[in-house]
């Protein structure tokens, strides 16, 4: 009976252990992977991440792929700092010669397969970068992963699974997933994608033709993400099917969608919290790992930080630099000890390190029920309220434009946007449309600042000659939408002087076809007076918008052509320039592309949803509540004694000039913080500072401008004056010439004087030596005369001679 019992007890069992769902259903091992290679640089980073995964409790075993070649591995320190797999080092690569280090991920797991044991005894493996922090476990049957459909981070830069690229390497372009970064995937799916994966990156490397940014999204045009193609064209061929998710990680200095909490952090950009910062690229020689004692530098306090920011996502988003960094430094404290140094002296910050309050802070995030949605679940969801920020994918396509020049003035405007553009979550991608003379193409250097449709300049009208280089925003749009091949549904169009804070999409300010939504600019009077009824049918249907445009493709078709006749049309009625029609102080018929605009979609009936939450202008108050989406920093603005005006730096190249960049605004930690109308009006003033300076520093970096801190003279700068103060990163911009803020129609500033190089070009050293000349030549003389008195004959003549 009692065995009759067990039995019946055992049987039972089984059957719920059967029956209980996907959690119980046979073993689930999970395996971690990360490459790198024999370098200083890697190994800090793979103590922040071996750190972070035994904090973040997660499960399985880790393994790094470490890549060396045998004379690097003669000298390398770092064996002990995880559980390694040595790879053969494919940085050149054996059959080509080609030096590309990147090809080591796609070949490290291919060898791991082959000649690992923990291969065969995995069900799942999770792939990361080295440059990562986990904050939490990473369980891949959680994230909604199936053999067959790996989950995935989003990498909607990767616009070459839109273009002739993916058809050129995929027999299935239609199943070309941007994703990268995090990957989460079935053992079986790995073994069928590594080979191909590797082939493929190898395919897209060699393939120069195609390396253009307009083609990869690549803005350095250098083929480096190659790999990251040969990720996805390698899945679609084998037919994996990607769950992607925007919530799993995020980049440091990103700021969370609401009520998400990320489980990576990836440091690959840099990032800042108030005046303190940190970019992975300044340690690339660092031997930090093995230097007892040295830590990164110490980020500012929580306390500190929670006077930053008023909105509480930014506030998140601080907090989440602070981890990322706190968490690196945590780990080297750990290493140090366990590389046998000797206790490090007490401080503050090793203190707080060691406090409860950073433990808590830092304590592993589980993922809630439903928490992060991946591309299939928000599909299934319809019914499920959409959140604001959120670019979901059932959401109509949209894509980001702006006109800009070839000058400097556009470049540095362009780097700053761009910038924002990425750190924003702007959904879709983004095209500069360039707006060039031949003569000027041919010597200009900005190629590579942002994905690019270059337009014939209309500057100077090809019928009239009018000087008119606001005309190049229609005639842009139109040369775009006639001559690319345009997959979006709504366009979203911006000036190259803005700064986006975060994301402008149709959805969350509801605009739909036959509706487009604007900012309201007005001071257009000319909607409400004569000019109006001379340039439109409809002068009741004019509204005074302008500044950011988000409009349907249909819409748009209709619209342009009308935009640029009006906007020339407008430009031709000199009788009507005056202030009081135009609202132009300046009476100059500057802003008649604005006026093209309205009057344009006034005569197709075009009424604007205007919204005045979207755009602020540094310098103003901003209204107490309000999320603003872009800062256009048209006008001069000032905090305290500082300030910033677009019009000072027309014709300053802080883009070609190394580690040049604007005057850096104050701390917000200084500010008086009694009236908090003008406190939130200065922070969002320092804010759009700061956004353009990180995005010079992050800029110049990406172009390997030397060390900054290095006084050897640098190939990439001319002046040699200029250079040794780009080093040390100041460049005020004191000897640009001022100019009056609002636009002219022919800039009359010019750049700021070269100084001379070296002592000699100086007119003191000049004046020195021919006093000091003159002065010996007056002793000479009289050591002659004296000499002579005393002497006679050969002798005074032998002594003058060796005189001379």
């Amino acid at each position: 009976m009692a065995t009759l019992t067990v039995l019946m007890l055992v049987g039972f069992l089984f059957w719920i252990d059967g029956g209980s769902g996907l959690e119980q259903e046979a073993p689930y091992r999970i395996h971690t992977l990360f490459s790198v290679e024999c370098q200083n640089y890697f190994d800090w980073q793979t103590v922040g991440l071996m750190h972070s995964f035994k904090k973040a409790q997660q499960p399985g075993p880790i393994t790094r792929l470490l890549s060396c070649t045998d004379e690097e591995k003669k000298n390398y320190r770092g064996m002990h700092l995880a559980p390694t797999l040595e790879v053969p080092s494919m940085s050149k690569h054996p059959k080509t010669g080609d030096w590309y280090p990147a090809i080591n991920k796609p070949a490290g797991i291919v060898h791991w397969l082959k000649h690992s044991k923990d291969a065969d005894n995995v069900d799942w493996v999770v792939i990361l970068d080295a440059d990562m922090i986990i904050r939490g476990p990473i369980i891949p049957w959680e994230l909604g992963a199936e053999k067959g459909r790996p989950v995935a981070a989003y990498y909607g830069y990767l616009v070459g699974c839109d273009n002739i690229l993916a058809k050129l390497h995929t027999k299935h372009p239609e199943l070309c997933d941007k994703v990268g970064g995090l990957l989460a995937m079935h053992i079986d799916d790995l073994r069928a994608l590594a080979p191909l994966w590797l082939s493929k990156t190898e395919e897209v490397r060699e393939d120069r033709t195609h390396w253009g940014t307009n083609f990869t999204g690549d803005i350095y045009g250098t083929g480096w993400i190659s790999e990251m193609y040969g990720y996805s064209f390698g899945a679609a061929e084998v037919g994996l099917r990607h769950k992607i998710s925007e919530d799993l990680m995020i980049y440091a200095g990103y700021t969370p969608r609401k009520g998400v909490e990320p489980i990576l952090i990836h440091y690959g950009l840099p990032f800042s919290v108030g005046n303190w910062s940190f970019s992975k690229l300044d340690h690339h020689e660092d031997d930090i790992v093995y230097d007892c004692g040295r830590l990164f530098p110490e980020p500012p306090y929580p306390r500190e930080v929670r006077l930053m920011a008023s909105d509480l996502n930014k506030k998140r988003a601080l907090f989440l630099n602070l981890e990322c960094i706190n968490t690196l430094n945590e780990g080297l404290l750990l290493q140090h000890a366990a590389n046998g140094c000797s206790k490090p002296k007490w401080s503050r910050y090793l203190s707080f390190l060691k406090s409860k309050t950073f433990a808590d802070l830092t304590r592993p995030k589980f993922l809630a029920p439903g928490g992060i949605e991946t591309k299939e679940a928000a599909n299934q969801g319809g019914n499920q309220e959409q959140a604001v920020d959120e670019p979901e994918k059932p959401h109509q396509k949209m894509h980001t434009i702006f006109s800009t020049e070839c000058t400097p003035y556009f470049d540095w405007q362009t780097v700053g946007l761009v910038h924002s553009f990425h750190l924003s979550g702007q959904p879709g991608n983004i095209t500069r449309l360039l707006s060039c003379k031949d003569e000027d193409l041919k010597q200009y250097a900005g190629h590579d600042l942002a994905p690019t449709h270059y337009v014939p300049s209309m500057s100077q009208h090809p019928l009239t000659g009018d000087w008119y280089p606001a005309i190049n925003k229609p005639a842009a749009v139109l040369h775009w939408l006639n001559h690319a091949d345009i997959d979006a549904e709504f366009i979203v169009i911006l000036d190259a002087d803005m700064i986006l804070r975060g994301p402008i999409t149709p959805w969350e300010f509801k605009a739909a076809r036959g509706r487009p939504v604007s900012t309201p600019y007005d001071y257009l009077i000319g909607c409400d007076n004569e000019l109006a009824k001379l340039h439109t049918r409809h002068p009741d249907a004019c509204d005074k918008v302008g500044g950011v445009i988000i409009m349907h493709i249909d819409d748009l078709r209709k619209f342009a052509l009308l935009w640029l006749h009006k906007t020339e049309e407008v430009r031709a009625d000199k009788a009507h320039y005056s202030t009081n029609i135009t609202g132009d102080i300046y009476a100059s018929g500057w802003i008649s592309e604005m006026y093209g605009y309205s009057f344009g979609a006034a005569e197709l009936k075009l009424r604007h949803i205007i919204n005045s939450e979207i755009l602020i202008y540094p310098g103003y108050v901003p209204e107490p509540g309000v999320k603003y989406r872009v800062f256009h920093y048209g006008l001069e603005f000032k905090v305290g004694n500082w300030s910033f005006d677009k019009a000072n730096w027309r014709d300053t190249d802080v883009v070609n000039k190394c580690w040049a960049k604007f005057p850096d605004p104050p701390d917000p930690l200084t500010l008086d913080r009694s009236n908090e109308d003008i406190l939130q009006r200065d922070l969002l003033s320092i804010e759009c500072g700061k956004t353009l300076n990180d995005a010079l520093e992050l800029h110049h970096k990406k172009r390997n401008c030397p060390d900054p801190h290095s006084l050897s003279t640098s190939k990439h700068d001319t002046g040699k004056e200029d250079s040794s103060s780009r080093k040390f990163g100041r460049f005020d911009g004191s000897n640009a010439v001022r100019s009056n803020p609002v636009a002219t129609k022919n800039s009359e500033e010019t750049s700021p004087p070269v100084p001379k190089d070296g002592l000699f070009g100086s007119l003191r050293f000049w004046a020195v030596a021919l006093w000091m000349i003159s002065g010996l030549g007056f002793l000479a003389v009289m050591f002659m005369v004296f000499s002579g008195r005393k002497s006679k004959g050969s002798k005074s003549k032998t002594y003058r001679s060796r005189r001379r």
